[in-house]
């Protein structure tokens, strides 16, 4: 029940926070309750496959996450950072994947621990409730997910100019792209 507490409020908070960073450590909240409730249902392997999981995309979103906030003023506040999509497209693209991943679409990473996840919830018949509430967590994984993609990519008028760098740091893009590719064919590679 802690675990599925903690899933429902991270979650809840994460959909009306606007600083980028406290949205993805919400959300990394949320997914340490679902490894709480997974260990509440006896399936330590399963929790520790959905902490490896989340790991590597969590690693990418703080990277770019940095590189948005570093790139923008240092601001964190995802209603003035806004239209990242033409300046660091790049990072752009890495987020949306990552961001995809965490919501457990089909064949990626995600995929695979979340399909585990509600699976052991159905064969356990823990009933109706745990499920329903599994489900309303996913939902929520997906809408806070969907939002902040939506945040960055709308354009709206700013009252001030910031000051925008590319994609320079070969250290820092070498990186995400390595954990992005482990994170997109890490899934297979595990299960």
């Amino acid at each position: 029940m802690i675990g599925i507490i903690t899933i429902l409020i991270a979650g809840a908070t994460a959909l009306y926070e606007i600083d980028i960073k406290k949205v993805i450590a919400l959300s990394t909240l949320s997914q340490l309750g679902v490894i709480i409730t997974i260990l509440g249902l006896n399936r330590p392997i399963l929790a520790y496959f959905h902490l490896l999981r989340h790991a590597f995309f969590k690693a990418i979103l703080f990277m770019c996450a940095g590189i948005v906030i570093h790139n923008i003023k240092d601001y964190q506040d995802i209603r003035k950072i806004r239209s990242i999509l033409n300046n660091i497209p790049l990072v752009y693209s890495v987020i949306i994947v990552a961001n995809l991943r965490l919501c457990g679409l089909p064949f990626l990473r995600g995929f695979y621990s979340k399909d585990l996840i509600l699976e052991v919830i159905l064969i356990k018949n823990l009933g109706i409730f745990m499920y329903i509430v599994i489900l309303l967590a996913t939902f929520l994984t997906v809408a806070y997910s969907c939002r902040i993609i939506f945040l960055l990519s709308s354009n709206f008028r700013k009252s001030e100019a910031f000051f925008i760098v590319r994609d320079k740091d070969k250290f820092i893009i070498t990186g995400i792209i390595y954990l992005l590719l482990l994170s997109i064919l890490g899934g297979i590679i595990l299960s």
